[in-house]
């Protein structure tokens, strides 16, 4: 029942299942903030390996002064590695689903989860477009099932959208709000709708920055440098894509454009990036060149 479901207070222990880029920052953020994080990848080795990314992560933090020595060890000291989702769940209060953008992966992890996790676990999926409702249908409790959308990279940037769908307990939202400022976010609540609010407005941008380019209006420096100076954006629409990754705006715009309408279909310059394997920062070269996560032009 909903009145069953943990509140922002007794969440204490949370099962992060992915561990890329969104999954690793998401649980380096919740150990920060004294949490308990189960890092959950069907291959534990992965899942070794991405403590040892945050560990790195946390090496880094210490040398700017941004963390002390002792709050990263205590930090490190709650992350434990998982190699299958109902031994991260089973004793988790909170599942944050941190897996590529795919519906019918997630809604089997969301089945598999929900079946190994206590009643009254929030679940929360990271999707930046994805169907909250269509996720929630593949367990038996949708009320449970909220959207916690956090934003690259996790440490730094202070958003995270909680999206409600139809069925979602007012306990369920209550508690991803909490939990969100737990955590040191701010959170907005929106409603489970195509691209929500940060992805709709984003891609809608990004698309048309993307047009501009292949039309030859600008180049992407100055194209970004006209939102930095002109409108305060603190980053440009074709950095952010590099940053997020190309195919993943594909993605993203290939899904809007099929539920919202052909205002959201993406360039064919953004496809053919793909295809050539220009990804952005992740591959080291997208509309500008990148290494180690820095850009180098």
């Amino acid at each position: 029942m909903a009145s069953a479901i943990r509140s922002a207070p007794e969440i204490q222990s949370i099962a992060v299942i992915g561990t890329g880029t969104m999954g690793r920052g998401i649980a380096q953020v919740a150990a920060q903030r004294g949490m308990r994080v189960a890092v959950c990848d069907v291959d534990r080795a992965a899942a070794e390996r991405a403590i040892e990314k945050i560990r790195g992560s946390l090496d880094r933090a210490v040398a700017r002064g941004r963390v002390s020595g002792e709050e990263r060890e205590a930090a490190l000291g709650r992350l434990a590695a998982a190699g299958e989702v109902a031994a991260a769940a089973g004793g988790a209060d909170l599942v944050i689903e941190a897996v590529p953008e795919d519906l019918e992966l997630k809604r089997r992890i969301f089945a598999a989860a929900a079946a190994a996790a206590p009643a009254g676990a929030l679940m929360a999926s990271n999707t930046s477009s994805l169907s909250i409702a269509a996720i929630a249908s593949a367990v038996p409790a949708p009320e449970r099932v909220v959207g916690m959308h956090f934003f690259n990279p996790v440490p730094a940037m202070k958003l995270c959208e909680v999206v409600h769908h139809a069925g979602s307990a007012p306990e369920a939202v209550a508690a991803a709000r909490g939990v969100a400022e737990r955590m040191g976010k701010t959170p907005i609540v929106v409603r489970d709708a195509p691209g929500f609010a940060s992805s709709r407005l984003g891609i809608a941008l990004g698309m048309e920055a993307i047009r501009m380019v292949e039309e030859e209006v600008a180049s992407p420096a100055d194209i970004d440098t006209a939102m930095k100076l002109g409108y305060g954006h603190p980053m440009g629409p074709l950095e952010l894509t590099d940053l997020v990754g190309l195919d993943v705006r594909l993605a993203i715009a290939e899904y809007l454009s099929g539920t919202l309408g052909e205002r959201f279909t993406p360039p064919a310059l953004l496809g053919r990036m793909v295809e050539e394997g220009r990804l952005g920062a992740k591959s080291g070269q997208g509309f500008y060149r990148w290494k180690d996560g820095k850009r180098v032009d």
